[in-house]
């Protein structure tokens, strides 16, 4: 096998969920792509780290440049909820349900004592700071994953909220050890309609 297909397929298995298989067809595909694609999708992931920076409120994603996401910075969302979640694929995965059209946080992760991340690790400073100082906040949705580090992060959040809101969660429909970015969304929009 030449070296430079090799390689690829060795990058192409490193990321998550990419099987050795999987990887040699994507390897493979870009091999017979067209070289426009080929370009495109090599400037696409080489402008990638450039182009894209943390939200100053969310955490969730934005375009370089801009200190907000379109999210935070859309002024017909409702100001008074705050859904938070553990990472920004499971924020585009509720918001795609379009039930939800309040504000997001993103945690950057879960708490995972065996994995190492412990609470200094996310962002619950900046959560409670943004609870504290945004008074109109008074809605609090923790929507995390149905597992146990899931159920820990949320257990530390309600411990730890500096200020009396409502606090709600997910109703259980979504599927023990399940993750939110996976769920399908019949059953984010069940969950979130019949949280509590």
């Amino acid at each position: 096998m030449p070296e430079a297909l090799k390689r690829l397929i060795d990058m192409i298995h490193y990321l998550p969920g990419i099987g050795e298989k999987t990887a040699a067809k994507l390897a493979f595909f870009l091999l017979k792509a067209n070289s426009s694609y080929v370009k495109n999708f090599s400037e696409a992931l080489g402008k990638l780290h450039s182009s894209v920076q943390e939200c100053s409120e969310c955490h969730g994603l934005t375009d370089m440049g801009l200190n907000i996401c379109k999210i935070c910075a859309d002024y017909s969302r409702d100001k008074n909820s705050i859904c938070v979640v553990e990472d920004y694929l499971d924020m585009l995965s509720i918001e795609r349900t379009g039930v939800y059209r309040g504000l997001y946080f993103v945690l950057g992760g879960a708490i995972s004592p065996i994995a190492g991340i412990t609470p200094d690790k996310l962002n619950f400073d900046s959560l409670f700071s943004r609870i504290t100082n945004e008074t109109n906040i008074s809605e609090v949705i923790l929507a995390m994953n149905p597992n146990i580090e899931g159920e820990a992060t949320k257990l530390y959040i309600k411990e730890r909220m500096p200020r009396e809101v409502i606090i709600t969660q997910l109703s259980k429909g979504l599927p023990h050890a399940g993750s939110i970015e996976y769920a399908d969304e019949i059953t984010l929009l069940s969950a979130f309609k019949g949280r509590g």
